[in-house]
């Protein structure tokens, strides 16, 4: 066998060995699967939180010009009770612009503040997404004054106990509080990190809320 005809064997028996190699280690990787997530919105349209709506709606529409074609979104309008006024694609602007627009005006009879029978109706929704096949996530955006009937409003000594239970069947439960006051916002840390975990619960108050978009965003993989 002449040189030329070693060195040809030789350059292919290199390149077959390289090719195993390859194909050895791509089957041992293992690619992570995406997984749509579903985000519940909260959204406080009281008389009371009138003067923060607008900015709180452009915030509600800035995290769903972030999320996935995939991803799917519920608001929950609060006031003196809590009801769903949209779901459907994250991507559905105009869709979730009119729904916000119409059904969070102004109304001086609506000064209270649901924010129990909300956050109860999240976690339902968040529980059935998560059977569904979908990360859930909360955000709820609002002060978190406590106005109204009492028995609508959050008990912040049984919510963990809430929260611990959907958790359990949706590990990756993220949950986010914007525009409170920071006495709110520390209530709500006291009472849910320990349940959810720093990376899982994000709050801020309106001066920080750019920043809190991109920990929520990255708690929840986008």
């Amino acid at each position: 066998m002449n040189k030329r005809a070693i060195k040809l064997v030789v350059i292919l028996t290199v390149v077959i060995a390289a090719v195993c190699l390859l194909f050895s280690g791509l089957k041992n990787v293992k690619l992570d699967a995406f997984v749509p997530s579903s985000v519940i919105f909260v959204v406080d349209s009281s008389a009371s939180n009138q003067k923060n709506l607008g900015e709180q709606k452009k915030f509600i529409k800035q995290v769903c010009n972030r999320l996935d074609p995939e991803d799917v979104i519920k608001i929950i309008r609060v006031s003196e009770d809590a009801y769903l006024i949209f779901e459907g694609s994250a991507h559905h602007t105009k869709a979730i612009s009119d729904s916000m627009n119409e059904f969070t005006k102004y109304d001086a009879k609506d000064w209270g503040t649901a924010y129990g029978v909300g956050i109860d109706k999240a976690l339902n929704f968040a529980s059935s997404m998560s059977k569904e096949g979908y990360n859930p996530a909360i955000i709820v955006v609002g002060d978190l004054e406590n106005e109204g009937d009492l028995s609508k409003q959050i008990n912040w000594n049984s919510l963990p106990n809430q929260v611990a239970k959907v958790k359990s069947k949706a590990p990756n439960l993220v949950m986010m509080f914007v525009y409170a006051h920071p006495q709110k916002l520390d209530v709500v840390k006291t009472k849910l990190a320990p349940v959810l975990g720093e990376s899982n619960l994000v709050i801020s108050t309106s001066q920080s809320v750019d920043k809190a978009i991109n920990s929520f965003l990255s708690a929840i993989e986008r």
